[in-house]
């Protein structure tokens, strides 16, 4: 899935469904905004959006005013810091409605069960569902690890271009958090092609010894998210890998669907 929710290039009709044409407008720019990096000019959002000058001006203007803008000393504007208290917020509802989910993996499964996102060019944490075993991995929930080391990163990076990739790795770095870490880009992108072809990600032993993952994305997440399930490399094993995947896949298709279910207007 790439590391963004998808276009909102494409056409959509003004104030559908009964809709506000201005807040579709206002919400439109927002996530135009975070495509581009968090940073526009006037003219940029213009051409992207279709939209007059004047409408865009008097928009931005408006979430300036409310803190959801600002303009830089440059003209441009750039996403305000009031959007990060609701990002927080959404984040930890995200993980909320996962957890039933995860529930049903780990009863399914009998490994830990987890969800991440895609958080910058770091993996966050969002919600974890632990296995009965006495044996079992703990992850906790608001962790950040860099993506070249984890299954949930592998999956999430999947579908992403290479020279983001590659620009991504060149911002984190690829330290080693065990011998079997890979720690090259070209070594990485064998990986994410790996899982293409499979349709899921591993980690093996590659973020701590003696542990697996299993991870696969959930597709058209609003945004870009994973769930997986780890365990001792004793329990998580090839055979154990066969019958496991196509229950995580089943389990982000379900959580996908509940998720655009409950964005939707009726």
């Amino acid at each position: 899935m790439p590391p963004s929710h998808a276009s909102t290039s494409d056409s959509k009709p003004a104030a559908s469904s009964g809709g506000v044409q201005s807040l579709e407008r206002a919400f439109d720019l927002l996530e135009r905004m975070a495509d581009a990096g968090g940073e526009v000019g006037l003219s940029e959002l213009s051409a992207s959006s279709g939209l007059p000058l004047p409408t865009i001006h008097r928009l931005m203007r408006t979430l300036v005013i409310c803190g959801y803008v600002r303009q830089q000393p440059n003209r441009r504007y750039a996403l305000g810091p009031r959007l990060i208290r609701l990002g927080e917020s959404a984040s930890r509802l995200l993980g909320t409605w996962a957890r039933p989910y995860l529930a049903r993996l780990v009863e399914e499964t009998g490994e830990t069960a987890n969800m991440a996102l895609l958080d910058g060019d770091e993996i966050v944490y969002v919600a974890q569902v632990p296995s009965k075993h006495s044996m079992r991995m703990f992850t906790e929930v608001g962790r950040r690890v860099l993506p070249h080391s984890t299954g949930v990163g592998k999956a999430l990076l999947a579908h992403t271009s290479p020279e983001e990739v590659r620009a991504l790795l060149a911002r984190t770095g690829m330290p080693a958090a065990t011998e079997k870490t890979i720690t090259t880009p070209d070594g990485f992108l064998d990986a994410l092609e790996h899982v293409r072809r499979v349709g899921y990600a591993v980690d093996d032993n590659e973020q701590e010894i003696g542990v697996r993952c299993l991870a696969v994305s959930v597709p058209n997440s609003p945004t870009s998210a994973a769930i997986s399930i780890s365990g001792p490399a004793g329990r998580v094993t090839e055979a154990a890998t066969e019958r496991i995947v196509p229950i995580l896949q089943q389990a982000a298709k379900e959580l996908s669907d509940a998720l655009a279910s409950s964005g939707s207007t009726g």
